[in-house]
């Protein structure tokens, strides 16, 4: 099996305060189908509002945000299937529950092992 990152970007999810209850709804169906289905990984979604940085190589660290960034990464999903059709099938799902399109991206084919 091979590991995908979908993602959207950051302010992709256009919906209102009205809508985000069903949003989190859909998208935690598309979770739990991915797990009973034996492909989830991890997900999640990253918070602007709270510090980050740059840490560079020589450990000299930038506080952000960064205006110069042209895409920021606003959530991720990332499963384990067969192929790369199956990886866009579960794209599409995450895209109807997030209601925003979704970057597709296959991880090098490495395996983590228990550090």
């Amino acid at each position: 099996m091979t590991l995908y990152l979908i993602s959207f970007e950051d302010g992709a999810m256009d919906v209102t305060e009205e809508e985000l209850p069903a949003v989190a709804e859909t998208s935690h169906a598309v979770v739990q189908e991915a797990k009973d289905a034996g492909v989830f990984v991890f997900t999640g979604g990253l918070d602007y509002r709270k510090p980050h940085a740059l840490v560079g190589t020589d450990g000299m660290i930038t506080d952000g945000p960064y205006p110069e960034s042209k895409e920021l990464i606003g959530g991720i999903f990332v499963i384990d299937v067969p192929t790369w059709d199956d990886a866009l099938k579960w794209a599409a799902k995450v895209a109807v529950a997030c209601r925003c399109a979704q970057d597709v991206r296959e991880f090098f084919p490495f395996r983590r092992t228990d550090f």
